[in-house]
């Protein structure tokens, strides 16, 4: 990679590993509904003054249609699970199961005709079912409907994420990453607004809260995916979706570190046969062929 694209990979994986922190500093006060019709608002609000400012020409394409299944989806879906879960399983839970969206996007997309998958995606499949299992089935905290509903909140947002992206590779190709992105989260942003302006407040909001707000809103999550759009474009979708291996890991560290979460051995090790699996169907790995004829 280029430097500057290796900068932009390493922002990316520190932002949206960081994000988890900051999530949950943004739910204590605006609660879920209201962290994620605000924090999608403002992150389409940032792209469209950043266009603006910059007098980037968008060009929408008059269709409204293709923005409003991705921002239910891409958006809205994705961020209600993961935000409802972050505080119920820990920060380094919803990461990892995070670490399998590229499993269902290959399995979402074979069934739908989408992709074929190699014996290598076969191995890696595998693998990641047996490492979300792992994940799920060895925890350190009691298994619980507590732990349980947030381990089904988290996968529901990472399906959302998986059929977005497909749907988003099919019906909007050809439109260009800031279009999709603003329309997305415009989209979502809309569609949970009514639930954010019902969301009860804290009587008195500090600037603190409001900042933490913008920064999920603006940076964590308007310009974390213009750069990775970008990469998208410049080192290929294969490498850049690899980014959330180290998403994981920064979102495991300061899970860890900062909040005192606690994995079991048994889960570390399915964090690790997930990642494995992940880089197989993603193809930054490869079993040779020899060793996969049966």
């Amino acid at each position: 990679m280029k430097p500057k694209d290796l900068a932009s990979y390493a922002f990316l994986a520190l932002a949206w590993g960081l994000s988890f922190l900051v999530l949950l500093r943004v739910l204590n006060t605006f609660g879920l509904a209201g962290t994620i019709s605000y924090r999608s608002l403002i992150a389409a609000v940032t792209l469209l003054l950043l266009s603006a400012v910059t007098r980037r020409r968008l060009r929408f394409g008059g269709r409204w249609l293709p923005f409003v299944v991705v921002g239910a989806t891409t958006v809205a879906g994705q961020l209600i699970g993961l935000s409802y879960a972050t505080p119920m399983i820990g920060t380094a839970m919803t990461a990892i199961l995070v670490a399998s969206i590229p499993l269902l996007s290959m399995v979402i997309g074979r069934i739908a005709g989408i992709e074929r998958i190699s014996p290598n995606g076969v191995v890696g499949l595998v693998l990641g079912v047996a490492g979300i299992v792992m994940l799920v089935g060895f925890p350190s905290q009691p298994v619980d409907s507590t732990f349980l509903l947030g381990c089904a909140a988290a996968m529901f947002g990472c399906v959302c994420a998986a059929c977005g992206s497909l749907y988003a590779s099919r019906s909007l190709k050809g439109t260009g990453s800031w279009e999709v992105t603003i329309g997305a989260f415009l989209s979502g942003g809309v569609m949970t607004l009514p639930l954010g302006l019902i969301s009860p407040l804290p009587p008195q909001i500090m600037a603190v809260d409001i900042a933490y707000l913008l920064v999920l809103g603006c940076v964590m999550s308007a310009m974390t995916y213009v750069l990775y759009f970008r990469l998208v474009s410049t080192i290929g979708p294969t490498r850049a979706i690899s980014v959330e291996f180290a998403v994981t890991v920064v979102a495991v560290l300061v899970g860890a570190l900062h909040l005192g979460e606690q994995l079991s051995l048994m889960q570390v090790a399915g964090a690790a046969v997930i990642v494995s699996g992940c880089a197989l169907v993603l193809g930054l790995v490869r079993i040779p062929a020899r060793l996969l004829r049966w």
